[in-house]
């Protein structure tokens, strides 16, 4: 089992959001937070998965130096992928209007990228999940803004909050991916490194 594979292990997470957080508390993984500002830039050319690899190999390129043995470094990156372009978190609430009424009644992709980084060694894992909302109306994009406030998410919404209860009309793949985090790859992944 994954938990005692860890014993001899220190698992740092360098993620702010609370809902990765959770996750690797309910997977049952003993972690410290570790955070570092990075400016998360990059070429225009990369398409979709291409993306997240690359913000989340960032994210741990700032730890570079720093990881001791028995040390693995958890980053990771989500991007909302549609129409031939990534929406990222949103500005302001016009923005994250404009975002939403892109999505509604469309299929879009969640991508996420973990990257896992040890002293030694790094490894990096992606997942995809479409996800199709239904038409959404004016007055409920409106009303989900205002009371919800997904400046913080990838395409200016949080599929477990009160949108994706009524808007979501079915999804192909991990679900939880979609809330910030494919926990399966995750587990697996690390019972590999740590095999």
């Amino acid at each position: 089992m994954l938990r005692d594979k860890l014993k001899d292990h220190h698992i740092i997470l360098a993620s702010g959001s609370p809902r990765r957080q959770q996750f690797l508390t309910e997977l049952g993984i003993d972690f410290e937070i570790r955070l570092k500002p990075v400016k998360e830039v990059y070429s225009p050319d990369l398409q979709r998965t291409e993306i997240t690899n690359y913000l989340a190999e960032l994210k741990a390129a700032a730890f570079e130096g720093e990881l001791k043995t028995g040390d693995i470094l958890i980053t990771s990156d989500t991007i909302v992928w549609h129409e031939g372009k990534a929406l990222e978190k949103p500005t302001d609430p016009a923005h994250a209007i404009e975002m939403i009424k892109e999505l509604s009644g469309r299929t879009h992709e969640v991508i996420t990228s973990v990257c896992f980084t040890t002293s030694e060694n790094s490894r990096t894992v992606h997942a995809v999940t479409k996800v199709t909302f239904s038409r959404l109306e004016e007055d409920e994009i409106q009303y989900y803004i205002d009371n919800f406030r997904p400046f913080d998410k990838a395409g200016a919404y949080g599929i477990q909050e009160w949108i994706g209860l009524i808007g979501v009309d079915r999804i192909e793949g991990s679900y939880f991916n979609v809330v910030g985090l494919p926990t399966h790859l995750v587990y697996q992944t690390l019972s590999e490194i740590t095999a």
